[in-house]
């Protein structure tokens, strides 16, 4: 047992996984998109002004693969200057060589690096209006099954991750309508719990349907059903791990109808978003199925540095499937939680005093 995880759910079948795991090969595949969502007030704190929210995500997806970004000049933080969970991305994927694609699924800004095009729309705000049509929730099912078929069996683990502001916000409202009982997860120390909650309820109103493709094109995001897909068939030839917080809970109740090999299908996430007393991911995800939840034990608490040190007090906590790359170093290589903060800091002075 790897002392920086917990294995929260079924803990046998929880371990079996990790051991099969040990020493493995692992790609990272990283889904960007968004949501008009994320402009309502009060809702996330993924970019320093309203205006930048857009680009939160392909910069994200740049600064994986370059060290900086392309498409705006400076990498994604938050308001009052910390940095991007692809920050501990990043250090997690280098220190192991583990490979990373992106995705766009319904990105608004293009991001600037080769990666899986599928033409999706960005998802509306779903306090005003139904986030997709139909069509869009069916194809995005379908682009992802292409790619999971192709991401799938070229590895041992295929982890994938997630960026796209306001997204605890549509996942909750998927949660919600599809019978989930919880309360997802926040970037911000402050929960903003009951804001969710009423966009959730309000946004349920405007369907009955109890059919999951509608209950995601009316309240979810163009990521969800994407990742779905590519759970679909990439889990029928190899290990896949859910790399993130609440919005993976989302991911996995629809994916009940799009199907998965539950046998080779986990979520991973820090030990921030499992230790969250204002949200319970644990929780929702054995409401859905009996799958396990990996909780990394990240030493951020430890920094030095405010910036990293404010993911241990309730800022952030998860994104850009952290938990998940930070989980595939340790299993790959053996590499502890201290040892991965040494690499954070040093990368974190290396860039972000640029």
């Amino acid at each position: 047992m790897h002392k920086d995880i917990d294995v929260f759910g079924p803990k046998q079948k929880g371990q079996v996984f990790l051991d099969q795991l040990e020493k493995k090969q692992f790609l990272f595949s990283f889904v960007i998109s968004y949501t008009e969502t994320c402009t309502i007030p009060g809702i996330t704190v993924a970019g320093k002004t309203p205006e930048v929210l857009p680009y939160t995500s392909p910069a994200d997806a740049e600064f994986l693969n370059f060290g900086y970004c392309k498409c705006i000049n400076a990498i994604p933080m938050t308001p009052d200057g910390k940095p991007t969970p692809a920050l501990l991305t990043k250090t997690a994927l280098e220190s192991a060589s583990i490979p990373n694609i992106v995705i766009n699924a319904g990105s608004k800004i293009a991001p600037q690096l080769p990666c899986f095009e599928t033409g999706l729309s960005y998802g509306k705000n779903i306090l005003i209006e139904p986030a997709m049509s139909l069509d869009d929730v069916t194809h995005a099912v379908e682009y992802g099954r292409l790619i999971g078929r192709s991401l799938g069996s070229t590895t041992d683990c295929l982890v994938i991750g997630e960026s796209i502001p306001g997204g605890t916000t549509t996942a909750q409202t998927v949660l919600t309508s599809l019978g989930i009982n919880g309360t997802v997860s926040s970037s911000m120390q402050e929960n903003p719990v009951s804001i969710k909650q009423k966009i959730a309820i309000d946004a349920a109103k405007r369907t009955d349907s109890k059919n999951q493709f509608d209950i995601v094109a009316n309240g979810g995001d163009p990521m969800i059903p994407t990742v779905a897909g590519i759970l679909s068939t990439a889990s029928a030839q190899t290990k896949v791990i859910l790399a993130g917080g609440t919005q993976m809970a989302a991911v996995l109740a629809f994916s009940k109808i799009t199907g998965y090999n539950k046998d080779n299908v986990a979520l991973a996430t820090t030990s921030y978003v499992t230790d969250d007393l204002t949200s319970n991911l644990v929780e929702m995800v054995s409401q859905i199925d009996d799958v396990p939840v990996f909780s990394v034990k990240l030493a951020l608490g430890n920094s030095k540095i405010d910036g990293l040190k404010a993911y241990a007090n309730g800022f952030v906590k998860e994104g850009a499937g952290a938990g998940g790359a930070s989980l595939a170093a340790m299993l790959k290589i053996g590499i502890t939680s201290e040892q991965l903060l040494e690499l954070t800091e040093k990368q974190y002075r290396e860039i972000i005093s640029q």
